[in-house]
């Protein structure tokens, strides 16, 4: 029983408000979606041992999932100034470093109004004294992109996160 609510709760997760910003995200250009997936070892056929992302088909404590972020622009005008912004869902835990995304500047947030690199962000202790966040403090990630997002241009954005 415990396993369907974790499963329900991790579906619930990947439904969590993505936002993009921008004056072409606001008319509806760029289009951002979510994948969560699981990473999968198999062997190639060489024989080798690899790894490839699967779709989750359960989840437990401890194990691993890497969300993707996709967006498009959709529009007939470039996308200036886009910035993808995803909360991280309460039922996991933000893994240090693992956030990526070509040709962006990645910076996060405890409490999704602030922001800032790693090192930069601080919050209370349990002994209620100020010190600096550590990855599982962060409740969200930003990705600001470099340049303009070409009409019918694609990327993505990705991380990885535990579920607790």
């Amino acid at each position: 029983m415990a396993m369907n609510r974790i499963l329900l709760a991790f579906s619930l997760a990947l439904a969590a408000p993505i936002a993009a910003a921008g004056p072409a995200v606001a008319s509806g250009a760029v289009v951002v979606t979510i994948v969560g997936q699981m990473e999968q070892e198999y062997r190639n056929e060489k024989g080798e041992k690899a790894k490839r992302l699967v779709p989750i088909t359960k989840i437990v404590p401890g194990d691993q999932v890497i969300y993707t972020i996709n967006y498009e622009n959709k529009g007939k005008q470039p996308a200036d100034h886009v910035i993808v912004t995803d909360p991280i869902p309460p039922e996991v835990a933000y893994l240090d470093g693992s956030a990526f995304g070509p040709g962006t500047e990645i910076e996060f947030s405890v409490d999704g109004k602030k922001w800032g690199l790693p090192g930069a962000l601080k919050v209370k202790g349990d002994d209620g004294k100020e010190r600096v966040a550590i990855a599982s403090d962060y409740t969200h990630i930003r990705w600001k992109l470099a340049g303009p997002v070409a009409p019918g241009q694609k990327g993505f954005v990705r991380f990885r996160a535990v579920l607790k």
